[in-house]
């Protein structure tokens, strides 16, 4: 045949270049066949994204697993500051040695050994905040009065430990930038302490936790963004000074806006009548003023922190203070690991007009919010 020939076998026939030799057998080529290691490269190339957010989800189900386990009990609070001792060791380590002057660089073009180690620290913190942040939801929300101002705050660490479990966003932008992580750990850390205050020193006044907590968050903000040789300077350790000195004064400012947690409102109530055995004989929501010639609130309050407050009944109407009663006059026996408070009104000391919302709120000495009973008086 002009041009090539034609070599015979038994299975096929393939037709050779011009350029090959007559004595030279030609086979048909070979489809490639990658390992099991590049096969596995490329699913993760291709799904890699997906399977993050898979495990965001499974992220997500233990921490309301941890949720179901922190309800059992607070004596596993001490706990928590192993692990607030571990993942503030490990954010310094992460932005003042491993992603130092890295900050700015792509993931995707880095090395592969150090995205690795990358992955592998952001890992080992996220399963620390979940497992810190999950923890403490329950505590907050039974603490959290939800028609106050303090509830902003459970609602801000419900959204950190969402955040915890977003593989995708947690490594991509989150730890990306050291501003908005020490922010996320700074109220990650503050949350801890006013739990773990209580737990390792009980009986502590609630807003001796929230300063302690205060201070010792701005600290950790110090150490991941200052070396230590920087306080050499005088001005600098003026400033650190300051910082401390306004945390704590913040916080003591702010006590009402935060839920004193862990002590909590177990039930409450408002009724005319108290039997023999201390509680009301019936527990009204709404009422007429034809019928009301006595009110009488009865709380029951959990302090598994030790008892470091003085609690008050504060009776309003419309929103406006109309009596106080500490717990010198106020407490009575109630239930064991309870603390009940029990006042009223009566009389003269009801106002003329009864129609309007009604509060009795209990409150620590200092103003923090502990529970509240609501009631309507309704022509």
């Amino acid at each position: 045949m002009r041009g090539g020939f034609q070599t015979t076998d038994r299975s096929e026939s393939v037709t050779a270049p011009p350029n090959v030799r007559s004595d030279v057998r030609v086979v048909p080529p070979v489809a490639f066949a990658p390992t099991p290691l590049e096969r596995a490269k490329t699913f993760l190339a291709r799904h890699g994204r997906k399977l993050w957010w898979l495990h965001s989800a499974y992220a997500l189900g233990l921490g309301i697993t941890v949720v179901v386990f922190a309800r059992k009990g607070f004596d596993h609070a001490r706990w928590l500051a192993v692990s607030v001792g571990a993942v503030w060791l490990l954010v310094v380590l992460f932005f003042r040695v491993f992603t130092a002057g890295r900050e700015k660089e792509p993931l995707e073009g880095a090395l592969p050994s150090h995205r690795l180690r990358f992955f592998a620290m952001t890992y080992v913190m996220k399963n620390l905040y979940q497992g810190m942040l999950f923890f403490l939801l329950p505590f907050y929300w039974k603490s959290t009065t939800f028609t106050s101002p303090n509830t902003w705050f459970v609602v801000l660490l419900g959204a950190c430990a969402l955040l915890s479990t977003l593989d995708v966003v947690f490594d991509r932008v989150l730890f990306r930038v050291r501003a908005l992580a020490s922010v996320f750990h700074a109220v990650a850390l503050f949350g801890c302490l006013n739990l773990v205050v209580p737990a390792l020193v009980p009986e502590t006044r609630t807003v001796v936790s929230l300063v302690v907590a205060s201070v010792v968050s701005v600290v950790s903000f110090w150490t991941i963004h200052v070396d230590l040789k920087t306080f050499r300077d005088r001005r600098w350790l003026a400033l650190f000074g300051v910082s401390i000195v306004a945390a704590a004064a913040l916080a003591y400012a702010g006590r009402s806006a935060i839920p004193p947690v862990p002590t909590y409102v177990a039930h409450g109530a408002v009724g005319p009548i108290v039997l023999d055995d201390g509680r009301l004989g019936m527990e009204v929501f709404t009422l007429r003023p034809s019928v009301i010639d006595k009110l009488i609130a009865i709380t029951d309050i959990v302090a598994p922190g030790g008892k470091g407050d003085r609690l008050v009944h504060v009776w309003r109407h419309d929103g406006v203070e109309v009596q106080r009663a500490t717990e010198t006059t106020a407490r009575v026996e109630g239930p064991e690991g309870t603390i009940r408070l029990r006042s009223g009104m009566t009389g003269r000391q009801l106002p003329a007009r009864l129609v309007g919302s009604w509060a009795v709120d209990v409150e620590t000495q200092d103003g923090q919010l502990v529970g509240r009973v609501s009631f309507q008086v309704a022509d």
